[in-house]
């Protein structure tokens, strides 16, 4: 089975920092992965790597078999041109920590613009799946609501929404939670719970460490741009190996 991401050797430097150090790792298609580690990791940089709005220094990324943002003739490697990277962006989904909704549209209207201007799917088809799909999120009743009418948490499951508007094959979360008063966050978790049952392949950064060991298939403990240590959620939280990962943990577990 081909693995849904890939990546072989991903290094990424910002001027002189290193922030990816060489990471290897596989995402099977329907597996939850959380990849957990503190504040300037690696993990979001990472993210964003995989749907190339990050170009990757040296090593390779793939996405269904595919080179992520390049294609290889011989050994060397050819960025693509951004509209065929928009073509190949359009099968990932990213919900990032800010909603980034377009504020001068609802809800629904933010849901159907990329299937309208990118897919030139007809009005009348995106909005009937952007109906579905606000319904899905729990706010089938605030389809006519503006962003600023909306709790953050509210906006952040519009987000959603809008993410798998064009169909997805992988969603990338980029701590989805971290911006939303406590309270508001489960609503959030519960919408991605639905999605992991529905067998969505799903890379979660996250500093939700219940729903990593609930909803996640494997966690990836992150630190300074490496992979410290990965496997199953219960054994990694629970019983970690090393001392970087018992330290992390014993801070916010």
């Amino acid at each position: 089975m081909t693995a849904m991401v890939k990546a072989e050797g991903v290094h990424k430097s910002f001027g002189p920092v290193q922030v990816l150090k060489g990471i290897d790792l596989e995402v099977a298609p329907r597996e939850v992965f959380c990849l957990i580690g503190p504040s300037g990791s690696g993990k979001s940089t990472f993210l964003r790597c995989i749907n190339h709005l990050e170009k990757v220094n040296s090593g390779r990324l793939y996405v269904d078999g595919e080179l992520v943002g390049y294609r290889q003739k011989g050994d060397k490697l050819y960025e693509l041109k951004d509209r065929e990277v928009a073509e190949k962006r359009r099968d990932i989904g990213m919900v990032f920590q800010r909603f980034n909704l377009f504020p001068h549209m609802t809800a629904l209207e933010n849901v159907i613009e990329a299937p309208v201007q990118v897919k030139r799917e007809s009005k009348a088809v995106a909005r009937e799946r952007a109906q579905k799909l606000l319904d899905r999120v729990g706010l089938a009743d605030k389809a006519a609501n503006y962003p600023s009418q909306l709790s953050g948490g509210q906006q952040q499951r519009v987000a959603i929404a809008r993410a798998l508007a064009m169909e997805p094959k992988l969603m990338l979360f980029d701590e989805p939670t971290s911006a939303l008063d406590p309270e508001l966050v489960g609503d959030v978790l519960d919408v991605m719970r639905g999605l992991a049952e529905d067998g969505m392949t799903m890379i979660v950064v996250t500093h939700e460490m219940g729903f990593a060991r609930e909803v996640g298939d494997s966690v990836v403990f992150m630190d300074d741009g490496v992979v410290v240590e990965s496997g199953h959620p219960r054994e990694v939280l629970t019983n970690p190996r090393h001392e970087r990962t018992k330290s992390f943990l014993s801070k916010v577990l």
